[in-house]
């Protein structure tokens, strides 16, 4: 092959493949794991850099160790190890397109949410928080309107229903507006709300927007004079956070304890705001992922993501059945987005709550005290007992579900200041 021109992209051959556990080295599995991390860590900083043979050489290394059916650090090596070569790949938009990847964030598939619910106690922990919370506050409405901005689960809206049902004063007039960009998962949420309302004889009206949280406009909602309003986000805010932040990346910044703001962010505070909703109810990933260097929300990736594929060993074992995979792939796609894609192209931008303290903050909001019936109640949701294993903390107005003293999410209430 003659010499290439500076113009052409040099020729580099790139390498992944996931070994099956039979061509594993002898070698025990915390050594396995610590190597893991450090070629992992090693292969970042190359694909940083722009050095793609290193890059791919690393990648050659990992792919003898990881596997998506070997223990959590297997699992998790082998879908940062994915995300990196995606990343590699993008370099040359043709082959990256020949692949059919699809260059646009897709959500979670409707499938792994069930799963989802069982692999993981937390999430039942917080839909009780919330509805506990939406209960408490809007005991004395008779009119209450309910948004929700992208969770679409019926395992957090049918039980909010019944508890409604039966209040004191008797059922309120309830509508729940949900935005989601799956139109199908909107009609089957509307369809079950709709005949659980009817069962419980309770007035209710539906009101399903099939956009994205960032094509939302305050015209959409609805939102009449008299109705008592709740807004409620569950993993999906951070999603706003998206921006071409090519400049700030160039110049280093981003960096530390710095909270940028953003401008889609603002937009939605101060359009929430100014609807004068009684408490906004947040769940996000406790973790912080919104960073422009590629190796730091690596490493903070590896960090987050290792106590999640750790607490899905300790909840299915070793098995690799269809439903841990289903999960796992999902978890490989917050992955991929987190380390392959940059600018409007990343929304996976988690930030901790200390950030969403000083982002809601901004927007004229202030934390409140969560509702629920005791913090024994609370651990037994979670079973958090044990030196390993689930626990709750209190900490600055929030709750906090940690894996093994890790924090993974958290859960905050909030009012108009």
């Amino acid at each position: 092959m003659g010499s290439a021109s500076p113009a052409m992209k040099p020729d580099v051959t790139l390498t992944l493949c996931l070994s099956s556990p039979d061509h594993f080295e002898a070698i025990n599995p915390e050594e396995r794991g610590i190597l893991l991390i450090q070629m992992l860590l090693k292969c970042a900083m190359n694909a940083s850099s722009g050095n793609l043979h290193r890059a791919d050489a690393c990648l050659h290394q990992i792919s003898h160790h990881a596997s998506i059916s070997g223990d959590s650090m297997q699992r998790l090596a082998a879908r940062f190890a994915s995300a990196l070569a995606v990343r590699l790949v993008k370099r040359w938009p043709g082959l990256y397109k020949a692949l059919n990847r699809n260059p646009s964030w897709q959500p979670k598939a409707d499938w792994a949410g069930p799963i989802f619910g069982k692999v993981f106690p937390h999430l039942e922990l917080a839909y009780t928080i919330i509805a506990q919370t939406l209960t408490r506050t809007m005991a004395e409405e008779r009119v209450i309107h309910i948004l929700d901005t992208g969770s679409g689960d019926p395992e957090l809206w049918v039980p909010l229903l019944h508890s409604f049902a039966h209040m004191p004063h008797g059922p309120p007039h309830l509508k729940i507006t949900c935005i989601s960009s799956n139109k199908l998962a909107l009609e089957k949420l509307g369809i079950r709300l709709v005949k659980e309302a009817e069962a419980l004889a309770m007035p209710f009206q539906f009101n399903p927007l099939n956009v994205t949280l960032r094509d939302l406009t305050i015209d959409m909602l609805r939102v009449r004079s008299g109705e008592a309003l709740a807004i409620t986000s569950v993993l999906n805010l951070h999603t706003l956070l998206a921006e071409d932040d090519r400049v700030d990346a160039h110049f280093g910044l981003n960096k530390g304890n710095i909270v940028k703001e953003c401008k889609q962010m603002s937009r939605f505070l101060a359009t929430v705001r100014s609807m004068s909703p009684k408490i906004l109810l947040l769940v996000e990933q406790e973790s912080d992922h919104n960073l422009n260097r590629l190796t730091d929300r690596f490493v903070q990736g590896l960090y987050y993501y290792s106590a999640i594929f750790d607490s899905m060993n300790a909840t299915l074992g070793s098995s690799s059945s269809e439903e841990r995979l289903a999960v796992e792939e999902m978890y490989g796609r917050e992955i991929e987005n987190i380390v392959a894609c940059e600018g409007l192209e990343r929304v996976e931008r988690h930030e901790s709550y200390g950030r969403w303290m000083v982002r809601l903050g901004r927007g004229g909001f202030k934390p409140v005290r969560l509702w629920y019936e005791s913090m024994e109640g609370v651990k037994d949701l979670v079973g958090g007992d044990g030196e390993d294993g689930y626990k709750v903390r209190n900490e600055r107005a929030s709750l906090m579900i940690c894996w093994s003293q890790r924090p993974l999410y958290a859960i905050s209430a909030w009012i108009c200041q």
